[in-house]
């Protein structure tokens, strides 16, 4: 049975949220082990504030870089047959031949940090034409800005459709994944559903 994807529960835990439900979207909720939950959230929100308030701040690159290869060591090791890849820099991009975009034609998830008031996590899940489908973990009915879409009614799997534009950017505007050396993606799969060349004469990048 697959879980509803969920929304954050603070101001600052949008990064273990989006590989939360990253899970959720891709895995039966039957097979999440507690393990596995247990170490995002021991190993996220590592970033302390400007008062030193721990977890204030987040979670920072190098924890999602940590996660992304504890996740696929748990995949090697039987837990839960995932595969994942981090991404950072001048990879992280919409357009014909990314690797994010690639990864989402062939049924898998990506966690990304852009901007949104801020960095932060979201959850990206399916390719529709030149926008992608994403769900948000910070809660929102209605989207103030042109051109994104915001739904309620596919919690399965996003509530916002943003146009590969707004990703490209390196400005602070809404859903801007920033400057290109400072940005990242966490690529997930469920290794029995991953599409390749030899398993689909559709896939293409």
């Amino acid at each position: 049975m697959k879980n509803p994807l969920h929304y954050q529960i603070s101001e600052y835990d949008c990064g273990p949220t989006s590989l939360l439900n990253g899970l959720s979207y891709l895995f039966q909720r039957e097979e999440i082990q507690p393990e596995i939950l247990r170490n995002i959230m021991l190993y996220s929100l590592d970033c302390y504030g400007k008062g030193g308030g721990a977890g204030k701040s987040g979670t920072s690159r190098m924890a999602m870089m940590f996660l992304s290869r504890w996740l696929s060591g748990a995949g090697e090791a039987g837990l839960l047959p995932i595969e994942c890849r981090y991404l950072s820099g001048r990879s992280v991009y919409m357009g014909e031949n990314s690797l994010v975009v690639d990864a989402l034609c062939r049924g898998g998830a990506a966690v990304v940090r852009l901007n949104m008031d801020g960095e932060h996590y979201v959850l990206l899940t399916q390719r529709a034409g030149d926008k992608i489908r994403l769900f948000d973990p910070y809660y929102m009915t209605e989207s103030p800005f042109a051109g994104i879409e915001c739904t309620l009614e596919h919690p399965l799997s996003y509530n916002r459709i943003v146009p590969f534009d707004c990703f490209n950017r390196e400005d602070a505007g809404p859903y801007a994944l920033g400057p290109l050396d400072e940005r990242e993606a966490v690529l997930l799969f469920d290794t029995r559903t991953k599409l390749t060349p030899e398993k689909t004469i559709e896939y293409f990048i």
